[in-house]
């Protein structure tokens, strides 16, 4: 095992928070929306060998992103929320989490941009990945499209164990 990752449990408990209103309100009126970004981020972690112990959906909702959000990382040991990060009115949740977290990762959304552009080009920019920590855990936001989501996933499983590790101040 490399250095950096001593400590780092091997099964990581996760939630996974899908910020749609318009699913939300589908699910409130009783029908099933098709969460395929939640789908996929859940996959990977799971193929991963994490554990995913929440599957949750709020609408685009500062108050109950940051309450849910916080909720959860209370519970387990990493958090990843997909959707509100774009530039639209409703996209809250940077907003929302911002405002509780008790450090941004900056370089999370850098790294996310860059692998973005090879992708979709300049529009990468319009992308406000993000990464705190709050209570101690990370909480990674992705955007809401599959693609963006499977990107992210790819850059979350590689420094998960590590960033659980540091901010949780056990390194």
């Amino acid at each position: 095992m490399r250095e950096h990752l001593k400590g780092a449990p091997e099964v990581i408990r996760t939630a996974v928070v899908t910020v749609s209103t318009s699913k939300f309100e589908k699910a409130a009126a009783g029908e099933n929306p098709k969460d395929t970004s939640g789908d996929l981020a859940t996959e990977m972690l799971e193929e991963a060998g994490h554990e995913v112990s929440y599957r949750v959906l709020v609408p685009d909702n500062m108050d109950v992103i940051a309450g849910t959000v916080g909720w959860l990382v209370e519970r387990v040991d990493a958090v990843i929320t997909t959707g509100g990060t774009g530039i639209t009115p409703t996209d809250v949740t940077i907003e929302a989490l911002s405002k509780v977290a008790d450090k941004e990762v900056e370089g999370f959304g850098e790294i996310f941009r860059m692998r973005s552009i090879e992708e979709i080009g300049e529009h990468a920019v319009l992308s406000r990945a993000a990464m705190f920590v709050i209570k101690e855990t990370p909480v990674f936001c992705l955007p809401g499209s599959p693609n963006a989501v499977k990107t992210g996933m790819e850059i979350i499983l590689e420094i998960l164990g590590h960033a659980v590790v540091h901010a949780a101040g056990r390194a």
